[in-house]
């Protein structure tokens, strides 16, 4: 009986590694940062996440692999009007001194959704069949064991079994699939700072992110506007 549960267990366990749940991610005050700088009234600090370990803590999920490289930005606003990040000439600076243009919400939104689609950024048991098959094999070990059959003609039959039935499960799934894709880049879409104006005496933290295909970070190129001057300021941050 012992088994039996420890099997039942394992198969939900594969079922779990499916789900998607949005995290928060912590930030600390601009000063606290070791590129903080005090422009304008403004109050600026910011964190490269292009370790993939960190960078999937802080999303849920292997963000780096969906071809993002997210920077943190945190912004005390003390300028007395609304301030918003310039898109077009903020840039990503590498070890090898070459700029990497920040991408939209909408192209990070993108990339995000094109790799949860080729399941290139999940982890765990895997979907569909593969799934079904991997669960069949276990219930179908279950099932050995309880009716007093050969344990291991029960593991090759429960994964055949498995096999066939995972079409269905996988076809069951889609829906699932679909809804944590939609979650995950929404989740994308709600932590991205571009295009977002941030209003007077507002301390906001938020992601914008570059293209994946940089593999290290040297400094930020930070540019912002204010929005009732239509003043512009650039801010160099050291990442490393």
């Amino acid at each position: 009986m012992k088994k039996i549960i420890l099997l039942l267990m394992m198969a939900a366990h594969l079922s779990a590694c499916a789900t998607y749940e949005s995290r928060s991610v912590s930030f600390r005050p601009p000063q606290d940062y070791v590129n903080y700088q005090d422009v304008a009234g403004i109050r600026v600090g910011a964190e490269a996440f292009a370790d993939k370990q960190q960078a999937e803590d802080a999303f849920g999920f292997n963000i780096r692999d969906a071809g993002l490289l997210p920077v943190q930005v945190v912004i005390d606003n003390k300028s007395g009007q609304g301030v918003e990040v310039v898109s077009g000439q903020t840039f990503l600076i590498d070890s090898s001194n070459r700029y990497w243009k920040l991408l939209s919400n909408r192209e990070a939104v993108e990339r995000v959704d094109k790799a949860t689609q080729a399941g290139s950024i999940t982890s765990g048991a895997g979907k569909g069949a593969a799934w079904g098959a991997a669960t069949g094999a276990l219930l179908g070990l279950a099932i050995g064991i309880v009716s007093g059959h050969d344990a291991g003609s029960a593991l090759v039959k429960g994964g055949v079994l498995g096999g066939v039935g995972g079409a269905v499960i996988g076809g069951a799934s889609k829906g699932d699939d679909r809804e944590r894709e939609y979650k995950i880049a929404d989740d994308v879409r709600e932590k991205g700072m571009e295009g977002k104006i941030m209003s007077a005496e507002a301390l906001a933290s938020g992601f914008i992110f570059f293209p994946g295909e940089a593999e290290s970070v040297r400094e930020l190129r930070l540019q912002v506007r204010f929005r009732e001057s239509g003043t512009v300021r650039t801010l160099n941050l050291r990442l490393k």
